[in-house]
């Protein structure tokens, strides 16, 4: 039976960890303050060099804002996953009656909790210091944040299932996964401007839809409710393949005695 008590224990471990490591807690808002500062600038300076009277700051800032906050929650999952595998706590993790289920809930609670305070601070630059103004967006803005966030725990999710089939030294293939992502996204450009070829993959990635509406809302132009219910869907669907691979790596680790085996060299 599935335990809210057992899994707020994930997330009581991750905080435990934070409190007593000030190197854990400075990349949750470090980073992203580092992007905002960088952006804001560069918005800043495009908008006194353009001539064009277009205002920057919602297009590209706000662009830069909600992909931040959808990085923050991929790695918010895959590096509460890591602390397990650097520490190599799995078996005593799982002697426990924690369930799989239980494990992704708690993983996908830290990632809660870390990317919304990376959200926080990126809100609070953008609106303080380059006049961001989120009342532009409207409503909409909240589907805009949940289609990204749900697309970044099945991402996290999944990104963690590579890592426990293939091992530690496979953490490499996971960072770059939203830089993969980007360009087929439109983060900063529509879609149009891509070759056929990407649009096709675009059109399977729930972000495109989030980042289309944005530039719509921007330049006053009718937004699609029902690309954002498509992106709502595909959210769904990669959180159900990604939920199931996770499940399955995990069945084929215990099986087979990986998981007790654990280790940088594990590669079968």
């Amino acid at each position: 039976m599935f335990s809210p008590r057992r899994t707020s224990a994930i997330v009581l471990r991750q905080f435990y960890l934070m409190q007593g490591s000030p190197a854990r807690v400075l990349p949750l808002f470090a980073w992203v303050a580092i992007d905002m500062m960088t952006w804001g600038f560069i918005t800043k300076y495009l908008n006194a060099v353009s001539g064009s009277g277009f205002n920057f700051v919602p297009s590209l800032l706000g662009a830069v804002l909600l992909w931040d906050f959808f990085i923050r929650v991929v790695q918010g999952v895959t590096t509460t996953f890591f602390e397990d595998v650097w520490s190599r706590n799995f078996l005593n993790v799982f002697a426990t009656p924690l369930s799989t289920s239980e494990y992704v809930s708690g993983l996908v609670l830290s990632s809660v909790l870390t990317s919304a305070i990376g959200l926080v601070v990126m809100l609070i630059l953008a609106t303080t210091v380059f006049g961001l103004s989120f009342f532009l967006y409207g409503a909409l803005l909240v589907p805009y944040l949940l289609i990204l966030f749900l697309f970044g725990i099945a991402l996290g999710i999944f990104g963690c299932g590579i890592v426990l089939r293939l091992g530690p030294a496979s953490e490499w293939l996971i960072w770059p996964i939203p830089a993969l992502i980007s360009p087929f996204a439109g983060v900063f450009y529509p879609l149009a401007t891509l070759p056929q070829w990407m649009r096709w993959i675009s059109h399977l990635l729930p972000p495109a839809y989030v980042f289309e509406n944005l530039r719509n809302i921007v330049l006053k132009r009718p937004t699609s409710p029902s690309a954002l219910l498509w992106g709502g869907a595909l959210d769904a669907v990669f959180l159900l393949l990604a939920s199931w691979f996770f499940r399955s790596i995990f069945h084929h680790a215990v099986r087979t005695g990986l998981i007790a085996r654990y280790s940088a060299e594990s590669l079968s």
